[in-house]
């Protein structure tokens, strides 16, 4: 089984760089999208196109148009799909989306940027503490959980491409980063780093100073998995030559 995180950065904007021929090229089973800044209702055309490659798809987009929101498409009809996550203003940006399968349950995510300033970054710490709870909460229900998507946190050092000087940046604070290793340590696994320990893979880079031909990135999409997932974890691998974003896809496979 093949599954798909990807941060698209506009899901309108990534459809004219071939999107989905890329798409159906990795045939993948389920895919979860963030930042996809689009209403379904904005993109008929292009959902048609989505069914005709046999997916069904979920969207739940920012209440803001042209903002945020996240969708799963899947090849295999889910038994549930829970829309958000209870929280007003967390669901009013659309960041939250799981479908519930036979034998696990896969969430896409989308957490707040702190970037734009210190009103943000306080609604970031906001959702990490919220999102804590939450998952707490939701592993009672369903033990084995996949939570794909932008954390918008570089975990280490090795994650990012100059720790140095981006040592006060939101997504690699201090206080994030505990965050991230408090999460990982309660019981989830990052898929990547299970299977590979090497430095300088990265899944977003700026659009400046052609940061991504030199590779000067930063590694926040992440595929976390619950404890009980990991016989079934089988490899994970960076997509970096998808260019249809500021991000990469990631990709997770599973075991039968």
């Amino acid at each position: 089984m093949k599954i798909i995180s990807y941060n698209v950065n506009g899901i309108r904007s990534a459809s004219t760089k071939n999107f989905l021929g890329w798409l159906q090229a990795m045939d993948a089973d389920m895919v979860c999208l963030q930042e996809v800044k689009a209403l379904p209702s904005q993109i008929p055309e292009l959902l048609v196109l989505i069914e005709q490659l046999g997916y069904h798809h979920y969207w739940f987009p920012a209440e803001k148009k042209g903002y945020s929101g996240v969708a799963i498409l899947t090849r295999i009809k889910p038994n549930h799909v829970e829309y958000g996550c209870g929280e007003e203003w967390i669901d009013k940006e659309g960041r939250i989306l799981r479908a519930d399968f036979d034998t696990f349950s896969l969430m896409s995510l989308y957490m707040p940027s702190g970037s734009s300033g210190d009103e943000r970054q306080t609604k970031k710490y906001e959702f990490m503490r919220f999102f804590d709870t939450y998952t707490e909460q939701l592993r009672k229900e369903i033990p084995n959980l996949i939570i794909s998507g932008d954390y918008n946190i570089c975990h280490t050092a090795i994650d990012i491409h100059n720790p140095k000087s981006n040592a006060n940046s939101s997504g690699f604070l201090p206080e994030e980063r505990e965050w991230m290793e408090l999460f990982l340590n309660n019981g989830f696994i990052d898929t990547f780093r299970h299977f590979n320990k090497d430095p300088h893979h990265y899944t977003w880079w700026s659009f400046r100073a052609g940061s991504r031909s030199k590779n000067l990135g930063w590694r926040i999409d992440y595929h976390l998995a619950t404890v009980p997932m990991l016989d079934r974890l089988k490899n994970v691998t960076i997509l970096a030559d998808a260019v249809h974003s500021d991000h990469c896809p990631v990709l997770l496979e599973l075991n039968p």
